[in-house]
């Protein structure tokens, strides 16, 4: 999934265990390890802000978009107006 959850530095810049962290926002240790390991389908936006306010982080410290594989990142030369790529109003 292109959308990675990096929660696995955050807990240790805080000094804090992860049974400690899953207990402070409010879930088990086992679903906090499903978030790290990358293997949940979603999260509530209630738990990011759990997260978030019990590691004084933002979501973009947690959450990052990865490309899948080479060919689906598009290097900077090879981006197109969005004009260009559709066609202007009245074309």
């Amino acid at each position: 999934m292109p959308i990675v959850v990096d929660i696995d530095m955050m807990p240790a810049r805080r000094k804090m265990s992860v049974g400690e962290l899953a207990d402070r926002v409010g879930i088990t240790p086992a679903n906090l390890a499903v978030l790290k390991n990358g293997r949940a389908k979603a999260v509530r936006f209630s738990t990011l802000a759990a997260l978030c306010e019990v590691l004084t982080c933002q979501p973009g410290d947690l959450l990052r978009w990865e490309a899948e594989g080479a060919e689906d990142a598009v290097d900077a030369g090879d981006a197109v107006d969005a004009d260009a790529a559709v066609g202007a109003p009245g074309e």
